[in-house]
């Protein structure tokens, strides 16, 4: 035990840098599990799609959103969401499907529809980049 003691107390930044780490991941997936925020496989995604017509909102910047978005996608990016909340309002209804690059900007944005009383909003779980991963389309335009 003590030459643990010791190694911790010769190595204290790799420590803290450690224990930082740990934080951080922890309160990403507190926030994960107790936003209420559904989370959607890419299946579920597009079998909702299909059969509910659900909408697939984007929530990454401009410059992503062109580089390869979902086809019929609504670009709404994080940085403005707020601002633009209002073009979003006849999709109310409607299952709103919420993605960006990795699902944790579109985790916040899920927390800010459902405050504003949309019916159904699911977030996209690992984002833009499970749909790569899962050999689906992408429109850039």
């Amino acid at each position: 035990m003590s030459q643990f003691i010791e190694f911790v107390g010769n190595n204290a930044l790799m420590f803290v840098a450690l224990a930082a780490i740990l934080g951080m991941i922890a309160y990403t997936e507190y926030q994960r599990l107790f936003s209420g925020t559904v989370q959607l496989s890419v299946p579920e995604a597009v079998r909702l799609q299909n059969d509910d017509n659900a909408v697939f909102v984007d929530v990454r910047e401009v410059n992503e959103f062109k580089s390869g978005h979902i086809i019929d996608s609504k670009n709404h990016p994080l940085s403005s969401f707020d601002k633009n909340l209002a073009q979003l309002d006849k999709h109310k209804t409607a299952p709103v499907i919420v993605y960006c690059a990795t699902g944790a900007r579109s985790n916040r944005a899920c927390a800010k529809l459902r405050k504003k009383e949309f019916a159904s909003v699911y977030n996209l779980a690992g984002g833009i980049s499970a749909w790569e991963k899962a050999n689906l389309p992408l429109v850039t335009k």
